[in-house]
């Protein structure tokens, strides 16, 4: 039986506790006892010393268990029994801190900070012993089956027209060694506009068969109805999408081609040679953008004709958001949305420096991408219009019927 309220007020007044800290911690120190002491009666079927015909074994001594609280730190007894184990339903097992604080320590570690840090703000909020590094990652380790539920759900009853593909990379030991690991992540736009993290991945490079792996991942979950995919010019990447996506058209990421273009030009006709490839991105319309990249080659081929011919063999994959809604053009002619989903993953990354393992930076990158998913999903705003989307769908259908008509014609 847990101890009244006028009882708690006596004890404390014994103890004659001035600081109301120490009233708090002793109040809450006492209560969480008398709870664990009230449930191991129950399972023993008898108190302390008391006879009866329901009990089933006896107490043993106890051990000490030291729990973190925002009250401060709590010392618990935990009752051993003759026969059996007994654990307090109130805490749980190899968790020396409670919800309160747990709260607080994976709040803290998504937003990027450090474990010492967090072992700082623990103990700001009355944990004395703090929390260790190790602490900190096995309180995160329960994010695991958040973010694996979240990788592994269902993409099949929607449509995603749009799908965006980047990576980016951190620090990870791997077989005692510090190595360089690529977060895969893909974004895709649904048929309502809206936007959501399809899935993501970590791996020890961007090679097809990493990439491969990935696509067909997203495409066994029910990935469809894939119109354009937007990336960089990854030599690994661009094979897997012809081998796994077939059918939907690729955009290269204008930004990554033009650092591509920037890196063979002098550095004094670096401004010069951006701003003309940009005129091409400034026309009004599909037919005078074609005209104006055919204009700005001929223009270049005298001056830069490095340029110009890494132009040419790009004009094709430069310029496939031209099939599209124009009022999409600006968002899919290159990966800068998830450039920002990116930074943010680095920002939080960057605190830890080294993983201890792959499957840490996984979890963090994960738990990030979720948060992001969900920040999109509770926005009012889509990416795009609904009205936009079903533009798309009418021209994927005329451009079907161009093709389809005149065989029909021929037979």
């Amino acid at each position: 039986m847990a101890l009244d309220q006028s009882a708690l007020l006596d004890l404390l007044a014994e103890l004659k506790l001035t600081d109301v800290t120490d009233r708090i911690r002793v109040a809450t120190e006492t209560l969480y006892q008398e709870l664990i002491d009230a449930e191991a009666t129950a399972v023993i079927g008898a108190g302390p010393f008391e006879r009866t015909a329901a009990r089933t074994t006896q107490r043993n001594g106890s051990r000490p268990r030291t729990l973190s609280t925002t009250a401060g730190d709590l010392e618990l007894r935990i009752p051993k029994l003759r026969q059996g184990t007994f654990f307090p339903s109130l805490l749980e097992r190899r968790r020396r801190v409670d919800q309160a604080l747990f709260a607080v320590v994976v709040e803290a570690y998504l937003h990027g900070v450090s474990t010492r840090k967090v072992d700082d703000l623990v103990k700001a909020l009355g944990a004395d012993t703090g929390i260790s590094k190790s602490e900190v990652s096995r309180i995160c380790a329960d994010l695991d089956a958040e973010v694996a539920a979240f990788r592994d759900r269902d993409l099949a009853p929607v449509a995603y027209p749009y799908v965006f593909l980047d990576a980016t990379y951190c620090k990870a030991r791997v077989n005692h060694r510090v190595v360089s690991q690529a977060i895969v992540v893909a974004v895709g736009v649904a048929a309502d506009g809206r936007r959501e993290v399809l899935g993501f991945d970590v791996g020890d490079t961007e090679s097809e068969p990493f990439w491969t792996s990935f696509l067909r991942s997203l495409k066994a979950r029910g990935l469809a109805g894939t119109k354009l995919v937007i990336s960089d010019a990854h030599t690994g990447l661009k094979k897997a999408i012809s081998t796994v996506l077939q059918g939907a058209a690729w955009q290269r990421c204008r930004v990554h081609f033009m650092r591509n273009v920037l890196s063979v030009v002098p550095k004094g006709s670096q401004d010069m040679v951006a701003s003309v490839i940009r005129t091409i991105f400034a026309q009004p319309d599909a037919k005078h953008v074609i005209a104006q990249f055919d204009e700005v080659a001929r223009m270049l081929e005298r001056s830069h004709p490095k340029v110009a011919a890494m132009l040419c063999d790009a004009k094709e994959d430069l310029l496939a958001f031209t099939g599209f809604p124009q009022k999409h053009w600006r968002q899919i002619w290159s990966t800068n949305p998830l450039e920002r989903v990116n930074k943010e993953i680095k920002r939080r990354t960057d605190v830890v420096g080294v993983f201890p393992n792959p499957a840490a930076l996984l979890r963090l990158a994960g738990a990030v991408l979720v948060e992001q998913h969900d920040e999109w999903e509770a926005g009012d705003r889509r990416y795009f219009s609904e009205h936009s989307m079903r533009e798309l769908d009418t021209m994927n259908s005329d451009q079907v019927e161009e093709v389809v008509i005149p065989e029909l014609s021929a037979a």
